[in-house]
């Protein structure tokens, strides 16, 4: 875009889910509209967006005329169908670019683009038979992970293989999809960087995260993460290589493993173009949540300011966690935020908490 969107101007955002909803109250700071476009109607971001279409994403009607309504569009969650993207950008533009979708929704494509670029990735092979889960296991040995090449997350869509007797049985489990079959990396920490980076190509990096899952799913981010500053040094020249090579705008992120024993030692896991669920700590910790940045780099505005004033730990709640809303409520010091979604279901992300302390170097 040659000029900064003005305040007044109005985001398409493809998803509707909590990370809509939390784009949604960021444009609003800054006199911005949204309007979401998602294929159900209890979208959580709907409570708070001027304007709301329920359609499916291979609808090429509906969402023209979406995009005729709207300035910029931009994407809440990274599976969008590669032809909306193309829909929507044949109207207004689309940051980050298609070209970050399309390498974050297949894990093998995101695999070889990542080790193109020279940077480390657990070894790891393409999978689209039995006897091409054997030859792996051959190669990239066991434990391993056998991971579905589409629509995976929070631990869904993957299977461990800890002997070759399991083969069969692993690839059953994940329905014979096209997978990837990668190796388990002893780590000591995993990391992951929120990067944002303008039209102009100016990035900046939060500070490094250290993060916990259980059951696949992120439990709890911690900044300052327990890291060296080389390691810092190099989780963001990593972060900032595949982000200029994407030619990308707007928030990534980018999920690292810290291998035990080396130093800085750094393998990605993987990336995704979109605000992430470990950043959701900048909203209480930092002057310019990465919620804000994102809108600011897709609407063409200078970047804020990434720096924190506090220490924080966020922690998500899952599920039947949500129940303890009261006490969370009453706790001093504590971040609150809920998602507005009707029903708590095992493993669904229903809000998070975040818990700041002053602020340290380390």
């Amino acid at each position: 875009m040659p000029e900064p969107l003005p305040p007044g101007s109005t985001i398409g955002i493809l998803g509707g889910g909590q990370l809509g909803r939390m784009l949604s109250v960021a444009a609003s700071r800054l006199g911005l509209k949204t309007q979401i476009y998602n294929d159900t109607p209890d979208a959580p971001a709907f409570d708070v967006a001027a304007a709301s279409t329920v359609g499916a994403y291979e609808d090429a009607s509906l969402l023209s005329g979406f995009a005729k309504r709207v300035d910029v569009v931009t994407c809440e969650f990274e599976n969008v169908p590669a032809e909306a993207l193309h829909v929507a950008g044949e109207i207004a533009p689309v940051f980050p670019p298609a070209k970050a979708f399309s390498v974050a929704q297949d894990r093998l494509a995101e695999k070889d683009f990542v080790s193109g670029l020279r940077i480390p990735v657990a070894p790891y092979a393409a999978v689209d038979n039995l006897g091409d889960l054997n030859k792996a296991l051959a190669r990239v040995g066991t434990p391993a992970l056998l991971k579905t090449r589409r629509f995976g997350y929070d631990g869904k869509g993957q299977v461990a293989i800890h002997t070759l007797c399991e083969a069969e049985t692993a690839l059953e489990k994940i329905g014979a999809a096209p997978s990837l079959l990668e190796g388990i990396v002893p780590f000591q920490r995993e990391l992951s960087v929120i990067a944002v980076r303008g039209q102009d190509g100016e990035t900046r990096f939060y500070d490094v995260v250290e993060n916990v899952h259980q059951g696949g799913i992120l439990a709890t981010s911690r900044v300052p993460a327990s890291i060296s500053d080389s390691v810092v040094f190099e989780a963001r020249k990593i972060a900032g290589t595949i982000a200029e090579a994407l030619n990308y705008v707007g928030v990534l992120c980018v999920e690292m493993f810290q291998r035990e024993g080396e130093e800085p030692g750094l393998i990605v896991n993987e990336f995704a173009p979109r605000v992430h669920n470990s950043g959701h700590w900048t909203i209480d910790a930092c002057r310019v949540s990465q919620f804000e940045n994102h809108v600011r780099a897709i609407c063409g505005w200078p970047l804020g300011d990434v720096s924190r004033h506090s220490n924080a730990v966020m922690t998500n709640l899952i599920g039947d966690d949500v129940e303890a809303w009261p006490a969370l409520a009453a706790e001093p010091g504590l971040g609150l935020h809920l998602y507005g979604k009707a029903e708590a279901r095992p493993g669904r992300k229903m809000g998070h908490v975040t818990r700041l302390t002053p602020k340290t170097s380390d």
